[in-house]
């Protein structure tokens, strides 16, 4: 928690002003048991009416002093925490857009959502309790044991002597529930990201029937997890029975011990019920000391955690400096690139290996391959999503690690595999990257990726609600949407990965004759399965196994290249084509 403190700093006031009152409350609650005895000695065994009511209206009123100063104190560490931990989730929030693929890759969103929801709640509800708790349980625990000693000394020894034994049996336990929250917060991860991923592709489920072995893989998930938690919650469970136990043990220790001094009058029997009372109190303090103690264990846990997230140093650095690009870029160059997820360079690890291309203003670049050749990874070296593990890549002769990645991306507009929507209008969605853009600007841009038919159409047009990854929409229609949302950006270089595989072959065409013209001041790189679709490509680039095994026109590639002959007697069979 201490790592965290940085977050707490801007409401110290809350934090300053909830243990204030609670000191408050506290020193009225101790005054309650010495105002009793004083009524039991004075009032009751004197008949003396007048102590009683006197001492019973001083009672009430500080009983409402106890009520004023404990609301105060629940509101303020009540502001406290529900805004420590609002910036906590923002923080993380925050971190995580800078993450690139290989930290998304590391940590897992399953993990990461449960550390911005779950995480953050523990420690959040541990700053509530400790605003609270940490000065009532031991301010109350101090005060009781000392006006305990005050009123009788031989008690107060057996009052000490059993506060010796429940803080060594808080302490073990403890020990042992550390490292069992630390495995239930992992199996937590595990159940999100199967809950996620579940989600997510509910439909393939459904249409492979798998519904059954799904359920049963979570089961088991989820058993674990129930597993886990049942063992920590034990020692939560064994800790009230064991300290109520123990307490009630020394009572009944005190009792018979007190009341056999009372008819001797060594002990009156108005301090004998003060003292019981201030037992209790000990008792009471000391059930708050362990639910913090618990709570400080798990809530450690998920700081460990969170701290661990807003720690963690994005793979790809940006640099400070300020290099610009002239738009729109001229030039780009890869020159002996070579990736490897790991950041090793041994051959086996190496997802692509010697890898370069040059490309100028108004070329199309097509690369095809193989699936699992590292298409896709190679390109999306280009905006840095994955930094090369060696080699380097240049736009008009600018390393792109020497450029700021906003400026860098600002200049590449990247069509992805996954034609990803967000909730929301349609409208939003094809602003997405350029929000301050006209709707005459959106209409164009939809006609050129042939979705404006589709979205007249619609009832709301281009105000249409769609739902989460756009699931009201066909495949089609999001590869569409997903395309016009990028070619409103109007970038340099055009990255289409694999985007049209979900249009029929006449959309396809339509499309690639609409993108002519915008394609003629950008460099583009289309990664495409079908030979069909690179064919009128200036360049087309053969990947195989992570390797160039070539490079050039369609005519010459069928002349020269097997990998690529291969590639198209397997769509066309003997058949030539134009």
């Amino acid at each position: 928690m201490w790592e965290l403190r940085r977050y707490m700093k801007p409401y110290w006031k809350f934090m300053l002003l909830g243990p204030l009152f609670m000191i408050f409350e506290v020193f009225f609650d101790l005054l309650q048991p010495t105002l009793a005895a004083h009524i039991v000695n004075l009032g009751i065994v004197e008949r003396d009416f007048s102590v009683i009511q006197h001492t019973g209206i001083t009672m009430a009123v500080v009983a409402l002093c106890s009520l004023i100063t404990g609301v105060l104190c629940n509101l303020f560490a009540s502001q406290a925490s529900q805004n420590f931990g609002a910036d906590l989730r923002e923080a993380l929030f925050t971190k995580v857009q800078t993450f690139s693929f290989e930290n998304m890759d590391t940590l897992k969103a399953g993990s990461l959502i449960t550390r911005m929801t779950n995480d953050v709640v523990q420690v959040q509800n541990l700053m509530q309790i400790a605003l609270q708790g940490l000065v009532r349980a031991p301010s109350l625990l101090i005060g009781s044991i000392v006006m305990a000693l005050l009123i009788n000394l031989r008690l107060g020894m057996i009052l000490l002597g059993t506060l010796i034994v429940l803080v060594t049996v808080l302490l073990v336990l403890m020990k042992f529930s550390s490292s069992l929250f630390s495995r239930v917060q992992g199996k937590l991860d595990a159940v999100n990201t199967r809950i996620q991923e579940n989600l997510a592709g509910i439909r393939v489920i459904k249409a492979f029937v798998r519904a059954d072995h799904e359920t049963k893989q979570f089961k088991e998930l989820n058993q674990d997890y129930t597993t886990i938690s049942i063992k920590a919650v034990r020692f939560i469970a064994l800790n009230l029975p064991i300290m109520t136990f123990i307490m009630n043990t020394c009572l009944v220790i005190i009792l018979l011990y007190g009341g056999e001094r009372v008819p001797t009058g060594s002990v009156l029997v108005g301090d004998l019920v003060a003292f019981i009372n201030y037992v209790v109190q000990v008792l009471a303090s000391l059930l708050m000391v362990s639910a913090l103690l618990m709570n400080v264990s798990q809530a450690n846990v998920s700081a460990k955690r969170i701290q661990e997230v807003l720690t963690t140093q994005p793979h790809i650095s940006e640099v400070k400096r300020d290099e610009f690009l002239i738009q729109p870029v001229q030039h780009i160059k890869l020159e002996d690139v070579a990736f490897s997820y790991t950041g090793s360079t041994e051959l086996r690890d190496l997802v692509l290996r010697d890898i370069s291309i040059e490309a100028f203003r108004g070329e199309t670049v097509a690369i095809i391959g193989a699936t699992g050749s590292g298409k896709s990874t190679l390109v999306q070296l280009i905006p840095r999503l994955y930094d090369v593990t060696s080699g380097s890549i240049q736009l008009d002769g600018k390393y792109i690690r020497d450029l700021p990645l906003a400026e860098l991306r600002r200049h590449i507009g990247m069509i992805l595999q996954e034609s990803f929507l967000f909730t929301g209008t349609i409208r939003d969605n094809l602003a997405f990257g350029k929000p301050d853009t006209t709707q005459d600007e959106i209409e164009s841009a939809a006609k050129i990726a042939q979705a404006h038919d589709f979205i007249t159409k619609l009832p709301e047009g281009y105000d249409t609600q769609l739902g989460q990854k756009g699931v009201n929409l066909s495949g089609g229609q999001k590869q569409r949407l997903s395309i016009a949302r990028t070619i409103l950006m109007k970038p340099s270089i055009l990255i289409m990965d694999d985007s049209m595989s979900a249009l029929d072959l006449e959309t396809e065409r339509q499309l690639r004759i609409a993108l002519k013209h915008l394609t003629e001041d950008t460099i583009t790189f289309l990664i495409a399965q079908r030979i069909s679709s690179v064919v009128d490509a200036q360049k087309i680039v053969v990947i195989d196994e992570g390797m160039i095994a070539g490079s050039g026109t369609h005519h010459q590639l069928l002349e020269n290249c097997e990998v690529y002959r291969d590639i198209y007697r397997s769509q066309y069979g003997k058949q030539e084509v134009s």
